[in-house]
């Protein structure tokens, strides 16, 4: 006889910052031309908007999403991603004449639980397409935050985090070296 598992509930608390990744399912491509990645980066910005979600950092990979964010809420990440989801895999599938899941699951997420840790996911998301070889440096990345959290570049989605703030100001460089 099989046995049935609940999901467990996710850990969410409100105010604690969390690194969210999605991947394709399969981890086949959920992003083929720049109208994808635009479309996505608009839901983003609406869904964290309408469930007070503060992004501070994110990059779009051809294949998986990274997101740091704070929500204001419980339930907020969970909310906000699934109106993400339906919003971003209706559209997928409608321009690439496909049908079906594109994700791989449900989202994963980490809580955020220390200085050390927000500044590393800081690092570590912006620098994703420098490690797989896309680019030479972050900022040559279109899809990502880098341009806005290290020199300031306009984007309407990103939110820094108070400690990121604080960080620039002592003099920590924004910059992430290799």
């Amino acid at each position: 006889m099989d046995v049935i598992m609940a999901r467990l509930p996710r850990i969410e608390f409100a105010d604690i910052p969390q690194h969210v990744v999605q991947r394709g399912n399969d981890r086949q491509p959920c992003f083929l031309e720049d109208a994808d990645y635009r479309r996505y980066l608009r839901g983003l910005q609406e869904a964290a908007l309408d469930h007070g979600c503060h992004i501070h950092a994110y990059v779009l990979m051809t294949n998986h999403v990274h997101l740091l964010l704070t929500p204001t809420t419980v339930g907020a990440v969970s909310r906000m991603m699934q109106q993400l989801g339906r919003g971003y895999v209706g559209y997928f599938n409608t321009a690439h004449h496909r049908s079906g899941t594109l994700w791989e699951g449900r989202f994963k997420s980490n809580l955020v639980d220390s200085e050390r840790y927000l500044l590393t996911c800081y690092r570590y998301i912006e620098m994703n397409p420098v490690r797989a070889g896309m680019v030479e440096e972050p900022g040559a990345y279109r899809w990502s935050s880098y341009g806005h959290n290290a020199s300031g570049g306009p984007d309407a989605i990103v939110t820094p985090h108070p400690i990121y703030l604080r960080s620039a100001k002592s003099s920590t460089c924004t910059e992430f070296p290799s």
